[in-house]
């Protein structure tokens, strides 16, 4: 249980929603640019699914790219990670999450980010934590790097007792490479007494005692091909807070799903379920009440689903569209536990409580709102179809087996048609079968693993690939979308983009299918684009600036206040963060090797590049 003193009643009533402002509003007034959040479906990286950290957008810059926002950066970044899933429904453990976030490249470092970090948290003007019920740890170095000494003498200056600084190794704290190779370092994080009574120790010594709310990494080393360690001549910060943890700190509650943002959601279940707990339904005048795990599934996994629909993912088999069909039949699955039998209808009424809770700042889910109540609409249809033919599947391997249901049958079940083993359970219960438990565990364990190794192959590397193939591959893709503009009309948008060293996938808006003479066409505009060896530069300025320009873009929140301008002579204006090959020229041959349907209204071109130089220039800034 979390502990709370007289001194930090003060900070109780704040809200999630003043957290996020607070944090905002702090780094600004310590010389930061606010820069919007990134999309779920990262741009340009084919090493992810989704936005897994608020840094990922920001990896150019972390490598030595120039932001048009300057040195000092922050922003609230809505986040996804897919690796726990089976384990939401806890205390802690969410799908989708907010990370607040601040940068320094190559401006402030462990000084500059540890103090800032100690001021607000304790100052009273601003979160106002106790400083006795904090502790942090460093880096306790290894072959690579040293002790973290400055980073522990830092936190004593601003008054953390030493105490209360352990040290763990790197699998503790230490951050990347995502990759083989590329940027890292040492990190400090910050973490909240939730043991019982006084605080004691500190994380490397009461470990289940502490729960970390934010952690300061410094990136001050590049890890080279042979496994050494190089320092960088840009030395980085970047920060992490989990915006639902400090808000459970600071409403006393136990878990995130208890806190106010969560609230209306779990309120909205406890009043569709007939099968709901006694106890069951957080309320504020009743610190005893926990959700069930049933209705964190819910919540968790709808907000996500939500989030995701709004930045055009759809159900799928594959990629993040599988993902999303996961969460939200897992999502039914537990409604139907909770005695929710109607669902029609159930997943929207859940997504529109989200909508009224996040859409004032993100305002994509207002936008969007109508889109995603369909597709939830339109997944709950099929998955109740599935389950209809699931439970005739069901009673077929019930007729044939006598004393138990084999461990294989079980696991189709849950593979094929969504069953959760429990729900097998109860079926074979009810005809007085056993299941083959352990025979189902192998069956899972054996898919996981499966899985797991299919995501390392497809997504191997580094969190996001700057060689000279992608990046011939990334120009070539501003060139194909001016291209599409001048065949198929100004109607064209991006919807997408993916980019592997070995092709480059295009998802742009158009109601039909590319006729082959359009397609010629479109090749022929961009290799004669490619000959004309036209300089490829950039240059910064504003978002109005870019329109007039008549720059393409999708005019929307993703944008800051400044933007990159790419230029490709006069055939190709883009607004884009890089990186791009210096001229042209340097691409090689470009050629359409696929046009299809991606979704409704939205097609998609495979192409690739051959020939070109094997060392490249990027292209430059020019004023």
């Amino acid at each position: 249980m979390f502990q709370y003193s007289l001194y930090s009643l003060r900070f109780s009533l704040m809200t999630t929603a003043d957290i996020r402002t607070a944090y905002l509003e702090f780094f600004k007034s310590k010389g930061h640019s606010i820069i919007p959040g990134a999309s779920l479906v990262p741009e340009n990286d084919p090493t992810v699914l989704f936005t897994t950290a608020g840094m990922h957008p920001l990896v150019p810059y972390l490598m030595g790219q120039a932001h048009p926002m300057g040195k000092r950066l922050c922003d609230v970044q809505l986040c996804v990670r897919t690796q726990d899933i089976d384990e939401v429904g806890d205390s802690s453990h969410l799908t989708c999450f907010e990370m607040l976030g601040n940068w320094s490249l190559g401006d402030y470092f462990k000084k500059g980010a540890i103090e800032m970090s100690y001021e607000f948290l304790t100052s009273k003007k601003w979160l106002g934590i106790n400083p006795s019920m904090l502790a942090v740890t460093c880096f306790e170095g290894d072959k690579d790097a040293p002790k973290d000494e400055e980073s522990a003498g830092i936190w004593e200056s601003v008054g953390m007792p030493r105490e209360r600084i352990g040290f763990l190794p790197k699998a503790k704290n230490w951050w990347g490479p995502a990759g083989k190779t590329g940027p890292c370092g040492p990190d400090t994080e910050m973490f909240y007494w939730v043991g019982a009574g006084e605080p004691k120790g500190n994380p490397a010594t009461h470990d289940s005692e502490w729960m970390e709310i934010w952690n300061d990494v410094f990136m001050q080393y590049n890890k080279q091909e042979d496994g050494s360690f190089v320092p960088l001549a840009q030395q980085n910060v970047d920060t992490g807070m989990g915006l639902e943890r400090v808000a459970a700190v600071l409403q006393g509650v136990k878990s995130v799903y208890e806190t106010d943002a969560f609230l209306p959601m779990m309120h909205a279940i406890s009043s569709a379920a007939t099968r709901l707990p006694a106890g069951k339904v957080p309320d504020r005048g009743n610190s005893a009440a926990i959700p069930g795990r049933d209705q964190r599934i819910i919540v968790d996994h709808l907000k996500a689903a939500t989030f995701m629909l709004a930045d055009g993912v759809r159900p799928s088999n594959v990629d993040q569209g599988y993902v999303l069909r996961r969460i939200i039949r897992r999502a039914i699955r537990s409604a139907r536990k909770l005695g929710i039998e109607n669902i029609s209808g159930f997943c929207a009424s859940i997504a529109q409580v989200v909508v009224s809770q996040y859409g004032n700042f993100y305002e994509k889910i207002k936008v969007q709102q109508s889109v995603i109540l369909d597709a939830f609409n339109d997944e709950e249809e099929a998955f109740m179809k599935a389950l209809t033919e699931g439970e005739k599947h069901f009673q077929r391997v019930a007729e044939r087996s006598t004393k138990q249901i084999s461990g294989i049958d079980a696991f189709h079940l849950y593979d094929t048609y969504g069953f959760p083993i429990e729900m097998t359970r109860e079926m074979a219960n009810e005809q007085g079968l056993s299941i083959d438990e352990d025979g189902f565990s192998k069956a899972f364990s054996e898919h996981q693993m499966l899985s797991r190794a299919g995501a390392e192959k497809k997504f191997a590397g580094g969190l996001a690939d700057h060689s000279a193939e992608t990046t011939k591959l990334h120009t070539a893709t501003h060139l194909l979308n001016a291209a599409l503009h001048t065949v198929l009309g100004n109607h064209i948008s991006q919807k997408g983009s993916n980019i592997t060293a070995e092709r480059l996938r295009f998802d742009f808006c158009h109601g039909e299918k590319m006729t082959p003479e359009q397609i010629k066409k479109v090749e022929e505009l961009v290799n004669e684009a490619i000959k004309a060896d036209a300089p490829v530069s950039y240059s910064v300025m504003t978002v109005d600036e870019a329109k007039a320009q008549g720059a393409i873009g999708v005019f929307d929140s993703k944008y800051g206040e400044k933007v990159k301008v790419y230029t490709m002579g006069t055939f190709s204006k883009e607004i884009c963060g890089g990186p791009h090959v210096a001229k042209t020229g340097m691409l090689g041959t470009f050629k359409i090797q696929k046009e299809e349907s991606s979704s409704a209204g939205v097609r998609r071109i495979k192409a690739v590049v051959s020939g070109g130089p094997a060392e490249i220039e990027v292209a430059a800034e020019v004023s």
